[in-house]
Order: C-alpha cells, then sequence, then structure tokens
C-alpha cells in the first residue's frame, strides 16, 4: 500500500493538535481551505510536486460508520489507505462505509465516475465487510429496479441464483398451483395480474442445525388494488417488494458466511393489480392456517400475502421466523423514513436485536404489540378484518394482525421497514435502502454461533 495516499481521520478538538506536528505549508493550505475537520468534509493537501499528500478528514468519532462514505465519489479516482495518525477508526466499519458510499446503480444509465478505492489491510474481517456490502448492494438494486424489469418471475430467479450457487434447495408455486398447495390468500391478492402471482422457497442448510425462516413482503407493485392509491402514493411503489429484496440478502448472507443455521427463505411475489378478477373489499378469505379474513382495504395486502408465508414456516417449527415487509405508512409517520419498526413476541429477544442495531449502527424502534387494539380489526362475518376503520395505531394493528397467523410460542420477530432513502446522504444514496438487514444478521450470529 506505499502508493496509497494516506487518509487521517480527525475530529474538530484533534486538528490543532494535527497541525501543530505538520510542516509551515501545510498548515497554511488547510487555513486557506477553511477545513475545520467537520464532518462529513475532507481537504486535500498537496505535495511539493503538485500531486497528493495526504487526505485531511473530518469525521465525529472513531465509531462512525459513514466516517469516510462520502469519499468514494468526492476523491479523485485512486488508492487510498488509512493513517495511524489521526483518530484511530475502526477498520472493519470504516471500510464498510467506504463500500457503502460506493454504491451507483447502473442498470439504465452510465456511472457518473469510477469510485476512488479504500486498500484495506489484510485482516479477518474483510471476507464480513465484502459479504455486508454485497447484501446492502443486493437490497439497493432489487428496490432500484423497475417492476417492468423485476415482477414476481425475476424476484424468483434473484432467489433462484443464490440457491443455485449455494446448493440449496428451490421450490416455487405458480399461479393456481398456490391454491391447490393452499396458498389462497397469496393467490387471491395476485391473481388479478398478467404475471402469475407465486410462493417461492429457498432452504439450505443442514437439517441438525437450528431452523430460522426469514419471510419478506415481495409486492412488486402495488397499485393498491380497487381501493387503487393516489398518484403520489403510487408512484415509487416498485419498492413494495422492498421487504422480499431484505429478507433475500438476509439469506444469502447467511449461506455466504456460513452460519451453523438452517435456513428457509420464503418470499410470497405478486402484483397488486386492477383488473375484472382482482379481489374487492368485502371478500372474506380463507388463509392457509384456516382463519377467515374480511377484506376491509385491497391495499393492505402485503399482511394478506404475509399470513400465508407466515402459516407455512410455523409449520416447520422453527427456532424463529423473522419477516421483513414495507408495510405500512403508519410506521412512517410515526418513526419516519430512517427507522424500521420492530416488533417482537418475544420481549428479550426483541430487545436484544435493538441493542445490536445500536451497536452496528443499522437503527431500529421497538413497538408494542397492543394487543387490546385487536379490536380494530374485528370483522362481524369473518375471523378478523385485514383492516378497519380506524387510522389509530396502524403499524400496530398491522402487527397485531400478522401475529394471529404466527403460534405464541415460537420466537418472531416482524420488521416494517420503508426500504428506501428519500434524500442523497454519504453512504445512503437516494433510492433503494437496506434497513435492518445487518442488525439481524448479527443478532443471529451472536445467538447461534457460540
Amino acid at each position: 500500500m506505499s502508493d496509497a495516499v494516506a487518509l487521517v481521520a480527525l475530529t474538530p478538538a484533534d486538528l490543532d493538535g494535527y497541525l501543530a506536528q505538520a510542516s509551515e505549508r501545510t498548515r497554511r493550505w488547510v487555513a486557506a481551505q477553511q477545513f475545520r475537520a467537520q464532518p462529513p468534509s475532507h481537504c486535500l493537501v498537496p505535495d511539493a510536486e503538485g500531486g497528493i499528500q495526504e487526505v485531511l478528514v473530518g469525521v465525529s468519532g472513531a465509531n462512525d460508520l459513514y466516517a469516510l462514505a462520502h469519499l468514494p465519489l468526492t476523491l479523485p479516482p485512486g488508492d487510498y489507505a488509512l493513517s495511524d495518525r489521526g483518530v484511530p477508526l475502526d477498520g472493519a466499519r470504516a471500510a464498510l462505509g467506504f463500500a457503502l458510499g460506493s454504491y451507483q446503480f447502473t442498470r439504465y444509465k452510465q456511472p457518473r465516475r469510477a469510485p476512488a478505492r479504500l486498500l484495506a489491510p489484510l485482516g479477518s474481517y474483510l471476507d464480513e465487510v465484502s459479504a455486508l456490502a454485497a447484501a446492502t448492494t443486493r437490497v439497493r438494486d432489487l428496490v432500484n429496479t423497475p417492476t417492468e424489469d423485476l415482477g414476481p418471475a425475476e424476484l424468483a430467479s434473484a432467489a433462484r441464483e443464490i440457491a443455485t450457487r449455494h446448493g440449496a434447495q428451490y421450490r416455487e408455486w405458480i399461479g393456481d398451483e398456490l391454491l391447490d398447495a393452499n396458498f389462497p390468500a397469496i393467490h387471491a391478492v395476485g391473481r388479478a395480474s398478467h404475471r402469475a402471482p407465486r410462493l417461492i422457497e429457498v432452504l439450505a442448510g443442514d437439517p441438525a442445525h437450528p431452523e430460522v425462516a426469514i419471510v419478506g413482503k415481495g409486492v412488486c407493485f402495488d397499485t393498491g388494488g380497487l381501493d387503487i392509491k393516489a398518484a403520489d402514493g403510487m408512484r415509487n411503489m416498485k419498492k413494495d417488494m422492498g421487504g422480499a429484496a431484505h429478507a433475500i440478502a438476509l439469506a444469502e448472507l447467511l449461506l455466504e458466511r456460513r452460519l451453523p443455521l438452517r435456513v428457509r427463505l420464503l418470499v410470497p411475489a405478486v402484483e397488486n393489480a386492477i383488473g375484472a378478477n382482482a379481489y374487492r373489499p368485502g371478500e372474506v378469505l380463507r388463509t392457509r392456517c384456516g382463519l377467515s379474513v374480511e377484506i376491509d382495504n385491497t391495499d393492505a395486502e402485503g399482511r394478506v400475502v404475509l399470513c400465508d408465508a407466515l402459516a407455512y414456516a410455523a409449520e416447520w417449527k422453527p427456532k424463529l421466523i423473522v419477516d421483513f415487509a414495507t408495510l405500512t405508512g403508519a410506521a412512517r409517520i410515526a418513526l419516519g423514513p430512517d427507522l424500521p419498526a420492530l416488533f417482537g413476541n418475544d420481549d428479550a429477544l426483541r430487545e436484544r436485536l435493538v441493542a445490536t442495531a445500536r451497536e452496528v449502527q443499522d437503527p431500529m424502534w421497538p413497538m408494542p404489540l397492543w394487543q387490546p387494539y385487536l379490536a380494530m380489526l374485528e370483522s362481524g362475518i369473518a375471523d378478523l378484518a385485514n383492516s378497519g376503520p380506524s387510522r389509530h395505531a396502524g403499524a400496530v394493528t398491522a402487527a397485531l394482525y400478522l401475529q394471529r397467523f404466527v403460534p405464541p410460542n415460537l420466537p418472531w420477530l416482524h420488521l416494517d421497514t420503508y426500504a428506501w432513502n428519500d434524500s442523497e446522504r454519504p453512504g445512503r444514496p437516494r433510492g433503494g435502502e437496506a434497513m435492518g438487514v445487518r442488525a439481524v444478521f448479527e443478532l443471529l450470529k451472536r445467538e447461534y454461533s457460540r
């Protein structure tokens, strides 16, 4: 790494001490650039030949995941390496943040430039950092792809490719096969689309290992159905399969890192379309586990497809079920775009995940399964409704609906995620985003790698 340009991380409090040891030329240059080490900022310090001697980088502290995330697409292309001067950044975290900041979605246009490269020292963390970055890229690429190029069949192809690469079992039920196999709720939501609904299953790992079921909402486009969305609400509904993207990426990450788990990935993949045979408000659907559901609103479709998948997952008696879903606008109103709402039927497990998420800077917020609110989903003609007249506690009632399909003695975590960045920030480009994948992976590693 002798040819790599040094990156010197500095907090505002460290800058004066660092400059006191620097040359007069460097001090004058930094002063002229008005660099005060405020994050995220950097200052290119020239050498005597007009090249780059070093780069001073403003950071907030040693453990900030995004300390270097603004650099890949702003530094001149070339090789860089962390200096042992300045703030001693956590190497794994800094490398991951740099990788996240290098992302560009290039399926439909050329990248605006080649990113700078960070040369990390050889160490045990590099393989895992690479896998974590790849998982985030997987989510971003899937969510960013428009539905014309990523319908249920294409989502299935992504899962099948992972299964093939890792020697896993792959299975899917398509169209009327869903009815024959007793997945009626998935079929009902997707039947109006010209693209057949399906349930995707990937199974990998030693049967002697603990089984973890990972379920992702795969609504590849959501018109709202007959309860049609307004234009602004429909504009970004290509991302309504964000839960599936998270589930696929997490399963791939677990297989890449070879955790001692039996992994069962389940993705109900549909389009919630409008057509002559679209499911209607007021219909009563039978679900896999036998519960009947009155459709109060066809735009509350995610929980309808998930309930069959959750019931199927529970039949295998896994040690844990985790589901990801872009489920409710109510979660975004309550917590904004950055914080997935986390629900779970095991309080201790849920709190461990919250603590882990905080440690790895992949935040989420615990929410209550407040049982009295089940009254908001009462139906006069079915076991429950998929929605109700009240706009109160929408994320909670959606989670309570899902809970009805998970046996109470089976640990279950539910993440209601946005899967999207509305604005451009270092390491978090506008568009599809992974929210919760790294935290759940770290929890599973800690829980099952002992």
